[in-house]
């Protein structure tokens, strides 16, 4: 049996440039990491590909490999226009991703962000934006990790719907163990979203914490209500193989201290 692979995603470290990331999550211990858009993104100016082999090589000076890299998308998108530069960013950011080693593009769904796309129509413009992104992502490779998050993604049903109906193995779930508590699911209903979408994951965001929305407190792993060891159980029976990336949103973030506290977790349970 290989060594688990443990890692750490790039956000929630106060005081932390990448750089400095990487030399206390590998300090800490973790070999594995998620960045983020913007690490690699920098602006306009800035080369993605060339910057995407910056960041992988400075990354394995620390011991340290990409396992997922945040992609940066919003479909949806009031303006036709909007969401057509959205689906030509997304598919010219997943030619970039395999030169940081890794072919996980972590993606949101949608944010509608200034609430100007009604709710009706969130399925379909996201249904759409990822069949054609899929089709699109059979040349490069790159698989899409589509995120629980927010108000409009976070239900493991509607999330398996979308995987069928799209219809490509490109896609999957990157299952973020907390947003679908933080949501307002029950911890029932959550348990049974880990199993009808654990063949499905491609990455995870093992996250701790209690209640929902307004009451939410972050928690490091093993702190909070959330059933993590069922979430492990049901990945290891179907043979996943990705990262185990600790995201962490509790009171200790300065230090890396709730980061360490994860990785104790993780490597007592993994």
């Amino acid at each position: 049996m290989s060594e688990p692979k443990l890692g750490a995603i790039h956000y929630n470290w106060p005081g932390y440039d990448l750089e400095g990331f990487a030399r206390r999550a590998s300090e800490i211990g973790y070999k594995f990491c998620e960045v983020r858009a913007s690490d690699i993104w920098v602006d306009d100016s800035v080369d993605g590909a060339h910057r995407a082999e910056e960041v992988r090589e400075m990354l394995d000076g620390y011991g340290m490999a990409i396992s997922a890299v945040e992609i940066g998308n919003d479909f949806l998108q009031a303006d036709p226009a909007d969401l057509e530069m959205q689906i030509a960013r997304y598919c010219q950011r997943c030619n970039v991703i395999p030169l940081t080693g890794c072919d996980i593009a972590r993606s949101d769904g949608g944010w509608n962000r200034n609430n100007q796309v009604p709710q009706d129509q969130w399925d379909g413009m996201m249904l759409d934006a990822f069949k054609r992104c899929a089709d699109i992502l059979e040349v490069s490779g790159t698989r899409i990790a589509l995120d629980n998050h927010g108000i409009t993604t976070n239900d493991g049903d509607w999330q398996l719907s979308l995987i069928e109906r799209v219809g490509s193995d490109r896609l999957g779930v990157n299952l973020d163990t907390m947003n679908y508590r933080w949501f307002g699911h029950e911890l029932s209903s959550i348990d049974r979203f880990y199993q009808i979408l654990a063949p499905h994951v491609f990455h995870v965001h093992m996250k701790d914490g209690i209640g929902s929305r307004e009451n939410y407190k972050g928690a490091e792993l093993g702190g909070g209500e959330i059933n993590l060891s069922h979430a492990v159980s049901l990945l290891q029976g179907v043979g996943y193989e990705g990262a185990w990336t600790a995201e962490y949103e509790g009171p200790e973030a300065e230090g890396g201290v709730g980061y360490e506290k994860c990785f104790t977790w993780l490597s007592e349970n993994i």
